[in-house]
């Protein structure tokens, strides 16, 4: 099986490494460190064996002496592993453990040792479009980009099946919700406002639950890493901004396969969510991957005046707006010309559906599928002038 070069670097010492189901994490690590120990979590004979007695990882260890590297898949399974995984840090033969998992939700709840400090925290997101031989836009915004959909030799079935996946494997089986139909509707609901700021009341009444049901939910999909959220800009505000935080679902095929369709549903309105959501997507890969503390957000004005993505970090400010259109007229610039009013210093760019590279007035304009392609972590966002 081809695998295909990501731009994830594995550090040095221990981490762990979280990421979604089907990102890749355990194929990239078998690839890159082909002579670890992999203790693979999801195998029934090894969890029972060491969820029953988590010291048994020392005779493992001791059966594989030569083995630098030691590689624990969905370490969530046994948290009390860490423990064990924390004296080795500390013994007289330290190995590098990178621990794998699609859930922070039972490390981080169980109260459990999180190694002091002693391993890093990283993050495997879908394939960006620049690691791939041959990105297509209008591919990338009906599939998605998740290496196990794109790696199927039907993806279409595997992405249908997607949710499905979680549905069982994660939420029922971790009895995260009493209630599998209740979220079902959640899903469903929340992939309504997909890249919109997040209405937990209006979603509760959608689902026919309470708030703080939804709330719940919305921190499931945050903890199994489905959704995640971009909050407002406001460093040195010169206005008012609104106070909620976008959602996003992680991925813009996984998006489109829990919207629901139908005749009161515009197909431009759909790509539209999809395509803004796979931007955020890889601004948010590319965030991660450059490790320069950029982070990632949205600004919007009570009057509604709004600028899809505001990047801030050590490379700089950047302000990025998508337009799901192949024209742009001069009202399309205001958002971004506003802010750039607030933020002179800022950087901007305008990304459509159209062929032509332009600046008008000190802002970009790009064509979003060239701007996916060159998008790299460590490089600039945007065009030096």
């Amino acid at each position: 099986m081809e695998v295909i070069s990501r731009f994830f670097e594995i550090p040095d010492g221990s981490c762990f490494l979280f990421g979604p189901r089907g990102t890749g994490k355990s194929t990239w690590l078998r690839h890159q460190l082909p002579d670890a120990l992999y203790l693979d979590l999801l195998d029934p004979e090894l969890y029972r064996r060491l969820a029953a007695r988590p010291e048994r990882l020392h005779d493992l260890l001791a059966g594989s002496p030569d083995a630098g590297t030691v590689v624990v898949d969905e370490i969530q399974r046994v948290p009390d592993l860490l423990t064990v995984i924390h004296s080795v840090l500390e013994g007289s033969r330290p190995r590098r453990f990178i621990m794998t998992g699609s859930s922070a939700r039972k490390l981080r709840r169980g109260g459990v040792d999180l190694l002091g400090g002693r391993a890093s925290h990283r993050t495997l997101h879908p394939f960006m479009a620049a690691e791939m031989p041959e990105f297509e836009l209008p591919e990338a915004l009906q599939l998605g980009l998740v290496p196990l959909v794109r790696g199927s030799s039907s993806p279409a079935d595997a992405l249908a099946g997607y949710a499905n996946l979680y549905l069982e494997q994660e939420v029922q089986a971790e009895g995260l919700t009493r209630n599998i139909g209740a979220f079902v509707r959640f899903l469903e609901a929340i992939s309504l406002s997909h890249g919109s700021p997040l209405n937990v009341a209006a979603v509760a009444r959608e689902c026919e639950v309470e708030r703080k049901v939804v709330a719940g939910y919305a921190g499931i999909l945050e903890d199994l890493l489905l959704a995640f959220r971009v909050p407002v800009f406001r460093r040195r505000a010169r206005r008012r901004t609104v106070a909620r935080d976008k959602l996003y679902l992680f991925d813009a095929g996984v998006f489109r396969s829990l919207r629901p369709r139908g005749p009161l549903d515009a197909p431009a309105e759909i790509d539209g969510q999809a395509l803004e959501g796979l931007v955020a997507q890889h601004l948010r890969a590319w965030a991660a991957y450059s490790q320069d503390g950029a982070r990632l957000f949205y600004w919007r004005t009570p009057a509604g005046t709004e600028v899809d993505f505001v990047l801030y970090g050590e490379a700089g400010l950047h302000a990025i707006e998508v337009k799901n259109a192949r024209r742009i007229g001069p009202g399309d610039l205001r958002p971004l010309r506003a802010f750039r009013s607030d933020y002179p210093e800022a950087d901007a760019a305008l990304l459509y559906r159209g062929d032509v590279r332009e600046r008008i007035g000190g802002i970009w304009l790009l064509p979003v599928a060239d701007f996916l392609r060159g998008l790299r972590p460590g490089a600039s966002t945007l065009p030096r002038e």
